[in-house]
């Protein structure tokens, strides 16, 4: 019986494909290697062909990639943001033209005639600082306070809309005149007034679209670095000053303010 059901089983027959080839898919690993050694080796070319800045921009990423330094990162980020300004020559000539055409454009707005003697646009050390000077009308703030005027704050807003269009860093700063506080400094002073005016005027170019991480410092110096030293109470003392900072450092020297680069609305 067992030899019958032997018999009846069907034979099965299993026929093997052989690969000609003899390589499977390790030309496909061979590729990808030849493909990545070419990339990296584009890459070294291009950075051999940098300035020494984006070299050292570059080596501090690899040096440490997870806390990549906050200079490389702004370098590299403010060097392909803006890639019509190559240096600080080229850029000073960048922030003479949008002094100017800031200037322009405020004497077209019948809305500031009131302030537009009170607006000093400068090439600073830092880079191009738009002042914003008190006069004896209290046209920015209320004495004593730091709550902007309707048409300064306005003012500041369109700033603002102009700023938001580049990559440069922000450092708004508070200055007071000389008029003191009771407590001798250990109670309000003006350096929490200065202080506290800055950061109204950071409100107010925000709200002009200018992007909160762009500012970078808040700074209230009272009446430290006074604009009439002859008059520590005048009215000029209390400004509010926006300096739209450098985005290049290859130390090319500036002139000093009363030679070159100033703008003042006449």
């Amino acid at each position: 019986m067992a030899e019958e059901e032997q018999e009846q089983r069907p034979i099965i027959i299993k026929k093997v494909k052989k690969s000609h080839g003899g390589h499977g898919g390790a030309w496909k690993v061979a590729y990808a290697d030849f493909v990545t050694a070419m990339m990296a080796l584009f890459i070294v070319l291009w950075i051999m062909g940098q300035d020494a800045e984006v070299k050292e921009a570059v080596a501090s990423y690899f040096q440490d990639p997870i806390g990549f330094s906050e200079k490389g990162r702004q370098f590299l980020e403010g060097k392909y943001s803006n890639p019509d300004v190559k240096n600080k020559k080229e850029e000073e000539k960048k922030f003479k033209k949008l002094g100017t055409q800031l200037i322009q454009d405020l004497k077209e707005d019948p809305e500031f005639d009131e302030l537009l003697d009170q607006v000093e646009v400068k090439l600073v050390k830092e880079g191009l600082r738009i002042e914003l000077i008190d006069s004896d009308k209290d046209l920015f703030f209320t004495i004593g306070t730091s709550e902007l005027n309707k048409k300064a704050e306005r003012l500041l807003e369109k700033i603002g809309s102009k700023l938001a269009k580049l990559p440069n860093d922000i450092i708004v700063e508070g200055h007071t005149d000389s008029r003191p506080y009771s407590g001798n400094g250990f109670g309000y002073s003006n350096f929490e007034l200065s202080t506290e005016r800055a950061n109204s005027a950071r409100r107010a170019l925000m709200k002009g679209g200018l992007p909160e991480g762009r500012f970078i410092e808040v700074r209230g110096y009272a009446d430290r670095f006074l604009k009439d030293k002859n008059d520590p109470f005048s009215s000029v003392n209390r400004r509010i000053s926006i300096i739209i900072k450098y985005i290049y450092d290859d130390n090319v020297e500036t002139k000093p303010l009363k030679e070159v680069h100033e703008f003042k609305i006449n």
